[in-house]
């Protein structure tokens, strides 16, 4: 009896000190990362524990391990934590060294080239829907309703010959005809030297295609023309250059536009400044711009002199006067004098140059009333250019004799109204003049003083 206690008691010693050098040992592995299974035993089960420890139960006394296992009846208790060695292990080998991941956004994908497409941009093509003849009086006219020559008809409402509507239609080939007078549907005459030419123009309005606010074609027009020989006939009868009656009833009414410039030595140019020194020559020319008239002259009729823009300021210094008698050269024994006239609508004159007595600014201003007859008519008492030199009158256009006026009165002649429809005037004035004292003339005078 007493030996058989004691050998078991041996044996659970035996088995505790197993149990506590294999407790020890577990330690040891779990704190490095380690873990080794022992055959026949089983890690405690339970929640892990933090990585690298391991939770275990108190050790138990010899009574304790005697009694049979009581359920645990403190349901308020946390259980306790235990690791799983496999899951440390596993988790320390995560936290390890990794290598750098390389990584780029992915390229996008390009898209394919388009083989070269063969295009050429369609050129236009003259439509040729106007034709035209020009008759002895008047002008035919014939306009095809396709005038784009797209295809697309035009309502005869929308084609027209100066604002003058169609006269006849030929519904089968789609065309429209206009006849009007040389002079009609808002004709325009312009003269040439040689030549007579009536303009008219063919429109043809953008509408609306069918009760739609829409259009596929914009507005167009055609010009026209008529050419007629001055000189030549174009019937039995020849057109003479008879013009002064038209002229007279027909100057009055038309617009002119009359200028006075300054120009440069040769004439060519308008002269850019309007700087002078005493005793300089200051070539002036006038004209005129017709439109639509038989040639006309232009006359020089008066011209004054002011140091101020006034032309009734006193002092004033006349400088042509009496119809067109250029007095400076006769009273000053100056240069000044009308060239001769070798254009109708050109009057080229030569003053020189001079200031106004005790005034310090040589500020000369002058201004002419400008005046047109029919180029046709022969000069006379009232139409003339006339310069004094060599003691006597010259005309820059016509016989001298018209001139013999200039040292009278060169009066209206009797029976004639000065208001008559034949002329037509304006008053026009040169820029300002500056008029200065020639350097070397003044460095020469003190020389000699």
């Amino acid at each position: 009896m007493g030996l058989g206690q004691a050998g078991m008691w041996l044996l659970i010693f035996a088995l505790m000190a197993f149990c506590e050098a294999q407790r020890r040992t577990w330690k040891t592995e779990g704190a490095s990362g380690a873990f080794r299974a022992v055959p026949g035993l089983q890690p405690p089960l339970g929640r892990p524990a933090p990585a690298g420890q391991w939770s275990q139960s108190p050790a138990l006394t010899n009574d304790e391990r005697m009694k049979p296992h009581q359920p645990n009846h403190q349901p308020d208790c946390p259980p306790s934590v235990h690791h799983d060695p496999v899951e440390v292990q596993f988790q320390q080998q995560l936290q390890g060294p990794v290598e750098k991941v390389t990584w780029r956004f992915p390229q996008v994908p390009l898209k394919p080239a388009e083989p070269p497409v063969p295009f050429q941009m369609r050129e236009p093509v003259p439509a040729d829907s106007v034709a035209v003849e020009c008759g002895e009086k008047g002008v035919y006219v014939e306009v095809k309703q396709d005038f784009y020559g797209t295809g697309l008809l035009l309502m005869p409402s929308a084609i027209t010959l100066g604002g003058c509507g169609p006269s006849g239609q030929d519904v089968a080939a789609n065309v429209l005809m206009f006849q009007s007078e040389l002079q009609g549907c808002n004709s325009v005459l312009t003269m040439t030297e040689d030549e007579l030419i009536y303009s008219f123009v063919v429109s043809a309005a953008a509408e609306p295609l069918s009760d739609t606010p829409i259009i596929r074609e914009d507005g167009a027009s055609v010009n026209i023309e008529c050419h007629y020989l001055r000189k030549k006939n174009v019937s039995s009868n020849a057109l003479l250059p008879t013009w002064i009656p038209y002229a007279a009833t027909e100057v009055a009414e038309e617009q002119l536009i009359f200028s006075l410039r300054l120009m440069t030595d040769d004439w060519k140019y308008e002269r850019p400044s309007s700087q002078y020194y005493l005793g300089d020559v200051i070539n002036i020319e006038a004209s005129v711009i017709q439109f639509n008239h038989v040639p006309l002259r232009v006359l020089v009729e008066s011209c004054v002199a002011t140091p101020i823009p006034d032309v009734n300021s006193v002092p004033s210094y006349s400088v042509i006067e009496n119809h067109g008698c250029l007095v400076d050269a006769k009273r000053t024994g100056s240069c000044s004098q009308f060239m001769p006239q070798d254009q109708d609508d050109k009057l080229q004159f030569q003053l020189e140059a001079f200031r106004f007595y005790q005034d310090n600014s040589g500020v000369v201003y002058i201004t002419c009333y400008l005046m047109v007859t029919e180029a046709s008519a022969p000069s006379d008492a009232e139409n003339k250019a006339c310069s004094y030199s060599f003691n006597r009158w010259t005309a820059a256009f016509g016989d001298d004799q018209v001139c013999g006026c200039c040292d009278t009165s060169c009066s209206l002649r009797k029976g004639r109204d000065v208001s008559s429809e034949e002329l037509q005037m304006e008053r026009i004035s040169l820029r300002p003049l500056f008029i200065e004292e020639d350097p070397f003339d003044a460095d020469e005078l003190n020389r000699k003083k």
